[in-house]
């Protein structure tokens, strides 16, 4: 079982500098100004007194030092789950990124693209469809939950925030009497979810200032498309477009998206050749789902919105597991369905929940490698299966090995190891992934996903 996790994170602006309970980091994040309503949300996601015994905030798992998910690095080794306000209590996954989600639309299934698109939380169970809003839903979920701040009502939370010493920005911000609890307990409810949506919208969380940002930027400039970068002449290319989405040869003059003339920009040879394996449809191809498509700022996302089974194994440190029969009745049995099993919790028939099964949301990629210190230990995927991103038995390398045996191995009785990880959790429904060498592309690819971290440079 993860030992308790009752660091208090409480993030205050000095200098310029982001400060934690754990002291100064090694990287300078100048906060922007934030509108009333942001500093609202801002004081909500920081105030442990919401909580039911007053030991727990938003900022407990969701930490501005590791891009606003999980601050435990200890726990991140085992279970990936963080502890509840209350003791003993664990959720069923790791915690999602609480920036950069702003832009995900109302839970919809597109009859073109037959994908369900949209929503929030790992299985989209927070829909949009109440409120309109999927990041306003999300921000209800964990006061409530039982297993989280555990709130046994949203009028408790009301409450808290009435007392608080914040109050009086809350009736500035809403307006005389918003915070009359006896009268409009949901309505409160409603406002105190989307003035923490509004702070996670902000430049404060989402700033857009990472190393690739100011690629980005430049690129636009010089009249340059990122999205059509494609990797050929590096070498290594295992697809079906032959080395590198293109081939060695040719004039590199007579392919303007070839990797060589995006140099000069702002990102190293490696990393600019990671971009490229990223986003070549006949190479890694994790822009088909991490797409470089811009969003409402302007900037790419790293995330489709949509819900994909990448044939994630069980995490059998996951303490969710061991929760008593209240919590989890199916015990060591319990299957994580992820939106198909939202989908079939919330009345529809088997023949929309089960295609679903399995899926998760694709996550953003930016932040994903920022952390307080080298030794720090992130988990990856929805149960924090994965350790690492690089290592031998890291995400990276399970992309490679997946879509290697998925496509019949390398040839002539030369395929991966069948046994290198686990079976999936739910089998079916699995997405086809795109071959490419882990080997030869591991670390190029892993160069550019450490430019998607925040407080590169300051706007």
């Amino acid at each position: 079982m993860p030992k308790k996790h009752n660091k208090l994170l409480i993030r205050v602006k000095l200098g310029g500098f982001l400060v934690l309970g754990t002291g100064i980091l090694s990287w300078a994040l100048i906060a922007a100004e934030l509108v009333p309503m942001e500093q609202l949300g801002e004081k909500i996601f920081m105030d442990t007194n919401l909580a039911v015994n007053r030991t727990q905030a938003c900022v407990s798992c969701h930490d501005p030092a590791t891009g606003y998910t999980s601050p435990d690095s200890w726990i991140n080794r085992g279970g990936a789950v963080l502890e509840g306000a209350i003791g003993d209590r664990f959720g069923n996954r790791k915690p999602l990124s609480a920036a950069y989600g702003g832009d995900s639309p109302v839970l919809h299934y597109d009859d073109i693209e037959k994908s369900w698109i949209g929503g929030t939380f790992w299985d989209g169970r927070a829909t949009g469809w109440l409120l309109g809003d999927p990041l306003a839903e999300q921000a209800q979920g964990p006061f409530l939950n039982p297993l989280e701040q555990a709130q046994p009502h949203a009028r408790q939370v009301v409450i808290r925030v009435a007392h608080s010493d914040y109050a009086g920005l809350f009736e500035a911000v809403w307006g005389a009497k918003s915070l009359d609890f006896a009268k409009d307990v949901s309505g409160t409810y409603e406002r105190i979810a989307r003035s923490v949506a509004a702070y996670e919208r902000s430049a404060d969380v989402s700033p857009f200032n990472s190393k690739f940002d100011l690629f980005w930027e430049n690129a636009l400039a010089a009249g340059k498309d990122i999205t059509r970068i494609t990797a050929a002449g590096i070498p290594g290319g295992m697809g079906g477009g032959g080395m590198g989405g293109g081939g060695m040869g040719g004039n590199p003059q007579n392919n303007p998206a070839r990797w060589e003339h995006y140099r000069n920009l702002g990102l190293t040879d490696t990393e600019l050749q990671g971009l490229a394996i990223f986003n070549d449809r006949n190479r890694a191809n994790c822009a088909s789902c991490h797409t470089l498509t811009p969003g409402s700022a302007g900037y790419p996302l790293f995330t489709d919105f949509r819900y994909h089974n990448i044939g994630t194994p069980k995490n059998p440190e996951n303490p969710f597991y061991t929760m008593e029969e209240k919590w989890n009745p199916d015990g060591e049995a319990w299957v994580d369905h992820g939106l198909g099993g939202f989908l079939k919790s919330a009345g529809f028939p088997p023949e929309v929940y089960e295609p679903e099964l399995g899926k998760f949301k694709t996550p953003t990629l930016r932040n994903v490698d920022l952390r307080p210190s080298e030794d720090f230990v992130k988990a990856y995927g929805h149960n924090g299966f994965f350790k690492s991103l690089d290592g031998m038995d890291g995400i990276i390398h399970f992309y490679a090995w997946r879509a290697m045996m998925d496509n019949g191995g390398m040839g002539g009785g030369m395929g991966p190891n069948p046994n290198l990880f686990p079976v999936p959790e739910v089998a079916q429904n699995r997405v086809t992934m795109q071959p490419f060498s882990f080997m030869m592309d591991g670390g190029k690819l892993l160069a550019f996903m450490k430019t998607l971290s925040d407080g590169y440079f300051q706007r």
